[in-house]
This record gives C-alpha cells, structure tokens and sequence, in this order.
C-alpha cells in the first residue's frame, strides 16, 4: 500500500515493490537559486557572500564574526588597483578581536615555531660542515685518491 506524508519541509513516500517496478512519472522541477536550503557556494549567484558556507568554518559567527563580514565584505567587494588594500583597518579590527579570544582563534605561531625547530635541527650546524668542509679537503690532495670509509673512519 503507497502513501504519502508530510514532515514539515519533508515529503515522505512510502511505495510498494510493484510501484518501483513502474516507470516513473515524476516531473522535475528547476532548482530555485533562492532557496535557502539549496547549498551554494561562498558566492551567491547575485554575488553576495554566502555567509552560512561551510567553507568559512564558522568564521562569521561568533564573539568576531561582525569584524570577519566587515574584512571580507570589504575584501570582495573591493575595487582597488591591489585588491582589499583598502580594507587593512577591517583586518586589523578582526586580528585584535580574534588575540582577546585566543581559545577560540589559536595562533598559528606554535605551531610554526615547533615545525621550525624540528627543520633547524634537520640542518647541519656552522661548525658541523665546517669540519666536513675541512676533513674532506685535507683528506684528498692533488694526485691521490679519496679515502674509503674504512680509511676515514681510523
């Protein structure tokens, strides 16, 4: 037995097995760009900022997502030769809003700062390849062969 219900929004369809085995009928609509259950993109197709995209992680809403729309308003919409450079105060504003939440809004700079010890201890120090520099070239003089690592390592 078929039936139909409505959920808010939803339309449930409960269908029995010889209605699947029909063709369908069903008629397909065009999609409505204002829908707002319809996902877009960060930009509307009139243009604006499509501030519930999920690719903005949450940025435009909490205790600084008025300065986050102010900077990226000014951003998008900016006409200037070098684009947003007028928009530096807006970003500014945004920075210093996001420093008094830093549990919300952690800085990058731990983690920058662990990357960079771990690659500076990755490179050889001064001294290290001053003293490979020098072994090397006192270890080979014109008309001999290099050393083995057997030699070297005596």
């Amino acid at each position: 037995m078929s039936y139909c219900k409505q959920e808010g929004k939803d339309r449930i369809i409960f269908v029995t097995k010889e209605d699947h085995e029909a063709p369908s009928n069903a008629e397909l609509i065009a999609d409505d760009p204002n829908d707002p259950y319809e996902e877009h993109g960060l930009i509307l197709p009139n243009g604006d900022v499509n501030w519930n995209c999920p690719c903005l992680g949450g940025m435009a809403s909490g205790p600084c997502g008025s300065q986050f729309k102010e900077a990226f308003s000014c951003f998008h919409y900016s006409k200037e030769e070098v684009k947003g450079s007028e928009c530096i105060d807006h970003f500014r504003d945004m920075q210093e809003c996001m420093q008094r939440y830093p549990e919300l809004y952690p800085q990058d700079e731990e983690k920058d700062s662990d990357s960079q010890a771990e690659s500076d201890s990755a490179l050889p120090t001064e001294t290290d390849s001053t003293t490979a520099t020098s072994t090397s070239e006192s270890a080979i003089s014109p008309g001999r062969t290099p050393p083995t690592d057997d030699q070297t390592a005596s």
